[in-house]
């Protein structure tokens, strides 16, 4: 009998909102103008809605993804939504196809704070969370006073939840600084959004303490940038090949709904992000809504995990496509 799930699936906007982003699969058949993006968002977004998923995160780094976002909302005025943005990286690829060098640029400022907070604020009071996009101990941003303060004060007047999301070898390093973060002897961040997929496993222990303390834990990259279709260049991940196939054919679903599920019978968090860039894909997302594994499959799951920092190394040398 399955058993109803604790996490809801939520969608993220990566790759709705801007034509190239960090994935294996590639499509160039496809329209790549704005035009053509705001429309397929859209659509994406109204079918979404029309699936159950009310949870929706986005960032100004995302392109036009808060834009769209907003834009959507203030068309719908779904009264049962949930948004989520984040503050910290600027987009700098400007829709340039091929961009060469970084397509958005990391500021953990006072002043970039204030700059996208004007921005992301009117998208209340559907918005929820506000997260400080990839918080590192390099940026500086968990000893930052100033910036602190600020998400305080911005807390206070605005009942939102506090967040941060996370990426590389020591996520779990940064969640556990991040818990100790107070402001006036309040703990700040209430939410932790974090990359946990077959492959990245390594803050499992600590996010369930999250949870233990009734915050909110939402998960991203849970397909891992799409490693977990087969694909030639991954030969190293042959036996999770095997698996995946084996759990795909016994529950009649696509390896994507596979890596969702694990996600959320093994972790339990309060969201999974689809990141779907087409109806299509986000309708063969939502069939992990559809069973349970056993717990004889989930312990099977455990020996695919990789070393943290091989995972994160490899994510760092995909391509923008």
């Amino acid at each position: 009998m399955k058993k109803k799930s604790k996490t809801k699936i939520g969608l993220g906007l990566a790759a709705l909102g801007r034509p190239e982003y960090i994935n294996i699969r590639t499509d160039n058949s496809i329209d790549k103008s704005e035009e053509a993006f705001k429309s397929n968002t859209f659509s994406v977004l109204d079918k979404a809605y029309k699936l159950g998923i009310r949870y929706f995160d986005t960032a100004p780094s995302y392109g036009k993804g808060e834009a769209f976002l907003k834009e959507w909302h203030d068309k719908n005025s779904h009264s049962d939504v949930v948004l989520g943005t984040k503050w910290g990286y600027t987009y700098v690829a400007n829709w340039e196809l091929g961009f060469e060098g970084k397509h958005e640029v990391k500021e953990h400022s006072l002043k970039k704070l204030l700059q996208q907070w004007q921005v992301s604020k009117y998208m209340l009071p559907k918005l929820k969370y506000y997260q400080v996009h990839s918080a590192t101990f390099e940026s500086g941003i968990l000893e930052n006073e100033a910036v602190l303060n600020q998400l305080q004060l911005i807390k206070k007047e605005t009942g939102l939840h506090i967040g941060m999301t996370t990426s590389g070898a020591n996520q779990k390093e940064v969640i556990e600084a991040a818990l100790k973060v107070k402001v006036n002897n309040e703990p700040l961040f209430e939410s932790f959004q974090v990359t946990y997929n077959i492959f990245e496993q390594s803050p499992f222990s600590i996010l369930k303490d999250v949870l233990k303390q009734g915050k909110k834990v939402i998960i991203k990259e849970a397909l891992a940038n799409g490693r977990v279709f087969q694909n030639e260049k991954f030969q190293h991940y042959s036996e999770a090949y095997k698996i995946l196939n084996q759990l795909s054919k016994k529950y009649e679903v696509g390896f994507d709904a596979i890596a969702l599920r694990f996600v959320m019978d093994r972790l339990e968090p309060t969201y999974v992000l689809s990141g779907a860039s087409n109806k299509r894909q986000l309708t063969q997302n939502l069939k992990a809504l559809n069973f349970n594994f056993t717990i004889e499959e989930l312990k099977l799951f455990e020996t695919l995990k990789v070393v943290p920092e091989a995972y994160w190394k490899e994510r760092s040398a995909l391509s923008w496509n």
